[in-house]
Parts: structure tokens; C-alpha cells; sequence
């Protein structure tokens, strides 16, 4: 089995993985997304979701190429979700003040959700690769009512991810349809992700846990 190593702290990405047989280890980032974003000088949604993806993921594989506890290294992933709307890009609302705003302007509309992926193969034998891709969604967000949105905003659950929603949590009933990639709104595009392990010589099954 090759180990497959998640730079997220995100609980929607590890699910999915896991439920699609990767049981990831998580190594959470720490990097300054502002510092990032200042230092690369992206403004377009896609490239701010990649440079985020990358810097997660090599400041992580820094840290487990120096590790005892990962034999023979590991494959990283680290991931970056933002949401577009009207040429505004939106990553998790600064406050519950923010989160209410945003949906107000959200509701009975659409915004595409652009998910950065970046891999990096850290093995000894490997290929070294560092590469990555961005799995973009369009979501149509339902004509929600003000008391929906405060109730809503009063769980917690939009102050703490990418454009204040989800679709596999308690905002799934707020979100109409969508044209892509579920997986990839949750928060890991897992065709996507099939292809860059691929790019880097590791078969999709030899990532499920148990495989030999």
C-alpha cells in the first residue's frame, strides 16, 4: 500500500477518502494563505485555489520527508477549495455577520466552488514529482428565506468552510444542483486526484487501505 498523507484539516475531505477506501494520515498545514497569495501575486479564483494547494502540500512534505513514521516516504495532497461569484473570489467568511451577508447575496443564484489539488511524491523510489489541478463545480444555490439563513449561520457549519456551505452536511438542502464533481465541492476531486497519482506511477488501488 502506498500512504497517502492529507496537509488538511478538513473532516469532509478525509471522509471522502475514506470512503472511498484511502485511509489518509493528516498532517494539518500552517501556512499564511495571505503570505502565499501576496508572494505568487494570483487574483484569478483557479490560480488562488492551486498556489493554496501547493504551499500546503510542500510545506507538509518537508515534514514527512524528515520522518521516521512514514517508511519509504508518502505521497502528499494538499487541497484549497474557494468559491467564485460574480468575479469575487470567497474562502470561509470571517465572521457570522459575513456568512449572513454572503448568502443573501448567494440564494436563488449560482457561483462556481474551484478546488486546488496539489501532489507531491516524496519516496525514496519514486518519482519526485510535484504536481497538481483544479476540479472547478458550478453550484445553484436555492432562494433560502432570512430565518434560514440566520438558523443556518447559527450552527457554526458556514463559518468554518469555503463559501459558507456544504452539500454533505446540514447546507445539502440549501444547494439546488450542481454541474461537476460532487466529490470535488466536498472538498477532494477524487477523478482528479486518480489521475495525478497516476502522472506519478501509483495506481488508484494501490492507495486503498489493506491493498498489497
Amino acid at each position: 500500500m502506498t500512504v497517502l498523507v492529507l496537509a488538511s484539516a478538513s473532516a469532509g475531505r478525509r471522509a471522502t477518502l475514506r470512503r472511498a477506501g484511502v485511509d489518509p494520515v493528516v498532517l494539518v498545514s500552517d501556512v499564511d494563505e495571505d503570505a502565499v497569495i501576496d508572494r505568487y501575486g494570483v487574483t484569478a479564483a483557479e490560480d488562488i485555489a492551486l498556489v493554496l494547494a501547493r504551499a500546503k502540500a510542500e510545506q507538509v512534505a518537508g515534514r514527512v520527508a524528515d520522518s521516521r513514521e512514514l517508511p519509504d516516504g508518502a505521497l502528499v495532497l494538499g487541497c484549497d477549495s474557494v468559491l467564485e461569484l460574480d468575479g469575487v473570489v470567497h474562502g470561509k467568511p470571517a465572521d457570522a455577520q459575513d456568512a449572513r451577508a454572503r448568502w443573501r447575496v448567494m440564494r436563488g443564484r449560482s457561483g462556481v466552488l474551484h478546488t486546488g489539488h496539489w501532489l507531491v511524491d516524496t519516496r525514496t523510489a519514486g518519482t519526485g514529482g510535484t504536481l497538481g489541478a483544479v476540479a472547478s463545480t458550478v453550484v445553484h444555490f436555492a432562494r433560502i428565506s432570512d430565518a434560514e439563513i440566520d438558523d443556518y449561520v447559527g450552527t457554526g457549519e458556514p463559518l468554518a468552510v469555503a463559501g459558507a456551505f456544504t452539500v454533505d452536511g446540514l447546507g445539502g438542502a440549501f444547494v439546488s444542483r450542481i454541474e461537476g464533481d460532487f466529490h470535488a465541492v466536498v472538498g477532494v476531486s477524487l477523478p482528479l486526484l486518480r489521475e495525478l497519482v497516476g502522472e506519478v506511477g501509483v495506481s488508484w488501488p494501490q492507495l486503498w487501505t489493506g491493498h498489497c
